[in-house]
């Protein structure tokens, strides 16, 4: 199996950046994982909310095959555990999932088109983060769950 972060626009703080890429070289021991930066949409001001979305969808759709497991990062998503978050995981594997693709959106979340191709949503809190964190919350839960998985130490429970 292999797994995709697929982000809309560019992480600009150097303190997430770094703690950004000490989990994805970390992982890479465990599983084939890249990152993959969609850039930000250029003159939104004159874009509604729904535009801004819908024309996101459009370059995120593109970033996909139909063969993808679409998992949205969503406030709304099911949450999980660090240890059930790796048995879904392990699931995932298991079941002979090729391509894990996890999707966090542009600032207004998602539009209707993504939630309609998703094959399920993921919440990592009931608080809100910003976009940019979330990147590292996430990269940082991936890297715990292979962890779990190999009964390595990193976790402790």
């Amino acid at each position: 199996m292999k797994i995709s972060l697929l982000v809309v626009g560019k992480t600009e703080d150097k303190y997430l950046i770094e703690g950004i890429e000490k989990y994805i070289n970390r992982l890479k021991h465990y599983i084939g994982f890249n990152m993959l930066v969609i850039p930000e949409l250029k003159n939104t001001k004159s874009l509604t909310e729904a535009q801004q979305k819908s024309k996101e969808a459009e370059l995120i759709l593109k970033q996909v095959s139909n063969a993808d497991t679409l998992i949205l990062l969503d406030e709304n998503g099911k949450t999980y555990t660090s240890v059930l978050f790796a048995n879904y995981l392990n699931k995932q594997m298991i079941g002979s999932v090729q391509h894990l693709v996890f999707i966090i959106g542009g600032p207004y979340g998602f539009d209707e088109q993504i939630y309609k191709r998703a094959n399920g949503s993921i919440s990592l809190s009931a608080m809100t983060f910003s976009h940019q964190m979330v990147r590292l919350f996430f990269t940082e839960q991936l890297y715990r769950a292979f962890t779990i998985l190999k009964g390595e130490p990193y976790h402790h429970q």
